[in-house]
């Protein structure tokens, strides 16, 4: 570990004590707001919810995303929450307690759900879109097949947008930072007569090109971006009984995709290669990326009383164009272009991944009970039906043409009925369950088209269209009990089963496996993964309300894991079903309010998990060149053993706190400063453990400073984001040379909001 790394970890432990010596303090101050959250789709205080769950509202949200951040910033913000992408500014990959998918794949699966404003959101292209003026996001850890459904066994994430209402306001910022950084986004709504109302969002955030091609000569070449979104709501309220919400919504991206690093790990070490700058790279390939989205959704809602019948009918449609040096460098050892750079680079590597057309329709009906007592239930049916068009270009060297071609084709059907009931047996036991019967099918083609690239280097030319279509009928369920030991502390205990559902994968505009006589060959098929998950906590109101301490204990194993072993030697995606994999570890979740000028917020999470497959192999790194140093025993075949290892990119350690200090200034005015941090431990970025692609540790802080004014209407702020300059990689690309990816460099703004 380098001392700057070093530093940086007794400046969380500092952070943390500061947190715990603060927390004792008994200085008189109002309790804190009760947290209300729709996991279990009724709303509900948090800390009645039996289940892992964290909440973020308000200022949080809009600081932690400060400067035009995308959805990454909730990285390492939640307990056992971790996130990445090698996409840039779109496909975002989820993680939680552990699991998750590495899968580049444009047709991949993911165990974590997001849902946006009551619509799931099933493809990682839609899981991108931008995070503004929302009310609520809401992180649901462990399985949630119940309620949730499919695709769900690792948990969720909920982002709920702020909606119309029959008063007027709104609110209006924009920020300016580094690289020429615009940042401007606002609100409107109120009423438009007494039974409609409305809500207007808009966002726009740009960037400057800040990274210098030193191989071209240009500088500013990369890393800018021009992204707008916008979201318009209207709500019907004829009379107190019945609802009806139209949501619209829209993106546009227009930039640099994930930037790659040619050679960027020293070899026999994982430290980044002397002499690196995040503002310059040496590529010869192209780069750029262009994400379209629009969306709608209507949500009818009649209360007959006793029950509320709801209706949620959602409709998405994608396109996206990514392209990008995926060697990272230039020149070509096998091509016989001389030299290379940045170090050896053994082929030349420019590829492009296109959706030209997604569309995703999604319905769900539910009748729920209004409270009547000590039983409630809800009851319902979900179908889901996704067509998805996806291209896989091969450049190689020639950035102007392709050499290889290869198309996907998936149609997705699926649906499903639910029940759950709530029973309280006693004024202090509460015990609710429930059960999802889920059938889901998968028509999926694949095929290489073109193929210009010599035979001799082991591509299997042109590949006429192969198809599959997996299917399965899956329960799943759970049960949880509530104990109200008194006001102020509750305790819980959950046993819940999730799954998720067959995934294919036929990503062959590379290499051919080896010894395949037909398509069908270069096309994986993984079953069904379910999930057995025991959670036990307590959620806890202490100090007269001025605490909030909530912390769960967890244990799950999973049967058929779905993994996908990318790259090696052959550049893969492959599917592959894991007999076993256990986690274990706990969450802390806790807010503090100990006096009038000052809150805190802290999390923490340890997370264990462990492959168990004793015969399992996948393909390590497979570049001859510039190998990477491999830990695993290896078959005769040179396949790594992956038996024991930890999931990839998945951190044991997860801590985050934020502490705000504010004191009265002028006339209903205050002066604050705001600073958080977020943690997280080493990770692996494969299923192989090896030397080099791997990363110790991450610390990533921030910092505010403002001024409010007129009780909350005008504010103006200084702000920094990664402000110890933390150097980390984040991900890797083990098929050509040690090429990897960093995260965002130091940024620093300002920024000026009114609220109306």
């Amino acid at each position: 570990m380098n001392i700057c790394k070093e530093f940086r970890s007794r400046v969380l432990l500092g952070c943390c004590s500061a947190v715990a010596l603060l927390a004792t303090s008994t200085v008189a101050q109002a309790a804190l707001d009760e947290i209300i959250v729709t996991a279990q789709k009724r709303a509900e205080n948090i800390q009645k919810v039996p289940l892992s769950v964290t909440a973020l509202t308000g200022d949080k949200i809009d600081i932690l995303s400060s400067g035009g951040a995308d959805i990454r910033f909730l990285r390492a913000r939640v307990p056992s929450l971790y996130i990445e992408s090698s996409f840039g500014r779109t496909f975002p990959r989820f993680y939680i307690r552990g699991l998750g998918n590495t899968d580049f794949d444009l047709n991949a699966s993911q165990p974590v759900s997001l849902v946006y404003d009551d619509v799931v959101l099933e493809s990682p292209i839609l899981k991108g879109f931008p995070v503004f003026d929302l009310d609520k996001i809401e992180v649901l850890r462990g399985p949630q097949g119940t309620l949730f459904g499919r695709n769900t066994p690792a948990g969720l994430i909920k982002f709920d947008s702020k909606k119309p209402s029959q008063e007027s306001e709104g609110y209006g910022k924009i920020s300016y930072g580094r690289f020429n950084s615009v940042n401007a986004e606002g609100a409107f709504g109120g009423p438009i007569s007494d039974v409609l109302s409305a809500r207007v969002s808009v966002m726009f955030q740009h960037r400057d090109d800040w990274i210098d091609n030193t191989f071209t000569g240009q500088n500013d070449a990369l890393g800018g971006f021009d992204e707008f979104a916008g979201r318009g709501q209207l709500l019907f309220e004829p009379n107190e009984d019945f609802s009806a919400l139209l949501n619209v919504h829209g993106r546009k991206l227009d930039g640099t995709a994930r930037v790659f690093r040619g050679n960027l790990f020293t070899p026999g070490t994982n430290n980044i290669r002397p002499g690196f700058k995040r503002d310059k790279v040496s590529q010869d390939g192209s780069n750029t990326q262009d994400v379209n989205e629009i969306g709608g959704s209507l949500k009818l809602e009649y209360d007959t009383g006793s029950v509320t019948l709801t209706s949620i009918t959602g409709y998405e449609n994608a396109e996206i164009f990514t392209r990008g040096d995926i060697d990272g460098g230039f020149g070509d050892v096998f091509g016989g272009v001389f030299p290379t750079g940045p170090g050896l680079i053994p082929f030349a590597t420019t590829t492009q991944d296109n959706i030209p057309s997604l569309e995703q329709i999604t319905q769900e009906v539910r009748l729920t009970t209004n409270e009547w007592g000590r039983f409630d239930f809800q009851i319902g049916a979900f179908f889901f039906n996704e067509d998805l068009d996806a291209e896989t270009l091969d450049f190689g060297a020639n950035n102007a043409t392709p050499v290889a071609i290869a198309v996907q084709t998936q149609e997705t059907t699926a649906w499903a009925i639910f029940g759950s009931a709530d029973v309280e047996i006693t004024d202090q036991l509460n015990v609710t369950g429930g059960v999802r019967f889920s059938s889901d099918e998968k028509d999926f083609s694949a095929s290489r088209t073109v193929d210009t690239r010599p035979g001799f280097l082991g591509f299997g030319g042109v590949f006429t269209p192969a198809s599959v279509s997996p299917d399965d009928e899956v329960v799943s369920w759970d049960v949880s009990a509530t104990y109200a030991v008194n006001d102020d502390v509750n305790v819980y205990g959950r046993i819940a089963r999730g799954f998720r559902a067959p995934s294919v994968q036929g990503r062959i505009a590379f290499f051919s496996i080896p010894g395949a006589l037909s398509p069908n060959d270069a096309i994986s098929v993984a079953k069904t993964e379910t999930v057995l998950s025991f959670e036990g906590g307590i959620k806890s109101l202490l100090f007269d309300g001025r605490a909030r301490i909530n912390a769960s204990g967890f244990y799950y194993t999973i049967d058929d894991q779905q993994i996908t072993a990318v790259g090696g030697a052959g550049n893969f995606n492959t599917l592959l079903n894991a007999d076993e994999t256990t986690g274990y570890g706990f969450e802390l979740d806790a807010e503090f309010a100990p006096n009038d000028n000052l809150f805190i917020t802290t999390g923490v999470s340890y997370n264990h998990t462990e492959i168990d497959d004793p015969n399992l192999t996948v393909q390590p790194c497979g570049s001859p060149i510039t190998p990477c140093t491999v830990l695993d025993p290896v078959d005769g075949s040179g396949n790594a053993f992956i038996d024991g290892n930890q999931l990839p990119q998945a951190p044991k350690w997860i801590a985050n706190v934020t502490a705000r200090y504010g004191v009265p200034f002028g006339a209903n005015g205050e002066l604050y400063v705001y600073t958080d941090w977020a943690y997280r431990s080493e990770v692996s970025f494969f299923l192989y453990d090896s030397v080099e692609f791997n990363d110790e540790m991450m610390l990533e802080g921030g910092v505010r400073v403002g001024y409010v004014a007129n009780d909350g209407q005008y504010e103006i702020a200084a702000f920094g984001r990664n402000i110890t300059n933390d150097e980390s990689a984040t991900g890797a690309i083990d098929f050509n040379n040690l090429t990897g990816f960093v995260n965002d460099p130091p940024f620093w703004g300002v920024e000026a909001i009114t609220r109306f």
